[in-house]
């Protein structure tokens, strides 16, 4: 990341809208750092759900099961793109005085991506405790980690706001 000289707030470096440039780059460091981790647990969590068709048991899944699995893969595959699209917008736009944009972006692919990890995570459980288990446990397994994703990524930070 570049650095940028300490200027009055009237001067050029500052984007519109009032957010110094320092403020922007850091905010810019912080998302990417955030989203790693994020890009890494849905690219394997992807390429996991990419080898299941060609284990030997895929082919006793019935069709709720078959069905199932496609969306849980849909929805990782879009995750993956999702959470990786702000490094396209960073390659396309580099050097283009965009980083104000970037910034404002990331910030709402990010909520994207984490929506998809959740939905794709809490699919996966429906997936796997429906094979072990049954589709009633299944149900309610992917049920409770879906209000658990929601009280800990929403109803936390919500609170935490008060």
């Amino acid at each position: 990341m570049g650095t940028f000289r300490h200027l009055p707030p009237d001067e050029s470096d500052q984007p519109p809208g009032g957010i110094p440039a320092e403020r922007i780059d850091r905010n810019w460091t912080e998302l990417i750092q955030e989203m790693r981790s994020t890009q890494t647990g849905m690219q394997v969590l992807t390429a996991f759900l990419l080898t299941l068709p060609f284990s030997d048991t895929f082919d006793t899944l019935d069709d709720v099961q078959r069905t199932a699995y496609l969306l849980v893969l849909a929805r990782a595959v879009t995750g993956t793109a999702v959470v990786m699209s702000p490094i396209a917008h960073h390659r396309v736009l580099f050097r283009r005085g965009r980083r104000p944009w970037l910034v404002a972006t990331a910030d709402r692919v990010a909520r994207t991506a984490l929506a998809l990890v959740a939905l794709t995570t809490c699919g996966v459980l429906l997936l796997t405790v429906d094979v072990v288990v049954g589709r009633a446990a299944a149900v309610v397994a992917a049920t409770a980690a879906l209000v658990g994703y929601l009280a800990l990524w929403v109803g936390v930070p919500l609170r935490g706001r008060r």
